[in-house]
């Protein structure tokens, strides 16, 4: 759906045309996104239009450059101790709070 809505606004019935889900699994899934701030909908008589909401974008891609970085020092972190010579990678490495 929000592939569908990059290249410009659509009805929920647009948007549920080529997917193999039910028109109401589809406004749930619309309600979803809206909640989370990806999608604006607007009612016009029986027609709702949902558009791409580019904040609401960024706050997701923000939190997965969080998520990503995080978990990029941890194995960088895991990589370090199993190229120490000598040492049981059997006990666990402990880890500080700056790297969570």
């Amino acid at each position: 759906m929000v592939e569908r809505l990059s290249r410009g606004p659509a009805s929920v019935k647009e948007l549920a045309q080529p997917l193999s889900m039910t028109l109401a699994a589809v406004v749930q899934h619309v309600q979803v996104l809206e909640r989370s701030g990806v999608i604006v909908t607007e009612k016009v008589g029986r027609v709702r239009s949902c558009r791409i909401e580019a904040s609401g974008l960024e706050v997701a891609q923000r939190w997965i450059t969080e998520r990503r970085a995080l978990w990029e020092r941890r194995l960088d972190r895991l990589g370090d101790i199993l190229d120490e010579p000598d040492i049981d990678h059997r006990q666990a490495p402990t880890i500080t709070e700056e790297e969570t």
